[in-house]
């Protein structure tokens, strides 16, 4: 939401200005130059990136639009699933997890926003496995780490990719202005007043591109990085969770290692964790 309340600023300040300065605000309406930056840029995109990556890119710069999954309420929930996961864990042993990590009990122990959460909910999914086989908490906590490292590689993949493509947008609002140049000395026979117009075409080219780059490409790239960061520290949180569990932490004091770790605008105060507990205890 933040994404378009700042694309509305830019904008308004941008042609604002303009206006007020005895601009006309037509002169900037050039579909061509549009069409030679966007269709460059997204062509040195597409030849430049896998598809899956292309895919990753486009659905985390629109999902940048959206609000971020990781607020006080997802982290609440999260140390809520733990806590009951902690608890039954305690109550009837590792083995019980059996019957229930791939199967649509689930959601018995973890809340809503987890489950949708597929990504976490996979890597949940996985470490419980590797428990309930008996894995020493030792090599556990040494494949989680490799699979947080993973997962922040691959999640700086399509952030890259963006960046590429607004590092990119100059250079080719240059090429437009370049092509508009072209086309003005093509056409020097033309009256001042015609000329004028076409010089102004090709600088268009060049603001659009850098417009484009540092206004609206960057800060979304920006934007997923630190949505980046907020989902993998949700794993960081789950990892300690997982690790208090394979050592037979208590659950109060699993939910309390978790709740240590998240970012301080983010965390429940422990009141509010307590009040939770208390009114769902009745599901652990």
């Amino acid at each position: 939401m933040l994404v378009i309340v700042g694309y509305l600023i830019i904008v308004a300040a941008i042609m604002g200005g303009f206006i007020g300065g005895g601009g006309h605000p037509a002169v900037m309406f050039q579909p061509f130059e549009f069409i030679i930056i966007i269709g460059a840029a997204f062509g040195a995109f597409v030849c430049g990136n896998s598809f899956s990556i292309i895919k990753a890119s486009l659905a985390q710069a629109t999902g940048t639009l959206k609000a971020s999954k990781c607020d006080k309420a997802y982290y609440l929930e999260l140390l809520l699933s733990f806590y009951a996961l902690a608890n039954k864990i305690r109550k009837e042993g590792l083995l019980v997890l059996e019957d229930i990590i791939d199967t649509p009990q689930i959601d018995t122990i973890f809340t809503p926003k987890i489950i949708k959460d597929h990504h976490l909910l996979e890597f949940i999914r996985d470490n419980l496995r590797l428990m309930v086989t008996g894995v020493d908490v030792g090599p556990l906590e040494e494949l989680m780490d490799q699979a947080l490292e993973t997962h922040h590689e691959d999640g700086h993949a399509p952030i890259k990719a963006v960046k590429g493509i607004a590092d990119g947008m100059p250079a080719f609002g240059i090429v437009a202005a370049v092509l508009g140049v072209v086309h003005t000395m093509e056409s020097v026979s033309l009256p001042p007043a015609e000329l004028g117009k076409l010089i102004a075409a090709a600088l268009v080219g060049t603001f659009l591109g850098i417009l484009l780059a540092y206004g609206f490409i960057a800060p979304v790239a920006n934007v997923m990085e630190e949505r980046l960061e907020a989902a993998g520290n949700a794993f960081k949180c789950a990892h300690k969770g997982l690790l208090c569990c394979a050592k037979g932490v208590s659950p109060a004091m699993t939910a309390e290692y978790m709740r240590a770790m998240i970012p301080s605008n983010m965390r429940p105060s422990f009141s509010e964790l307590d009040e939770q507990l208390k009114a769902n205890k009745g599901k652990t």
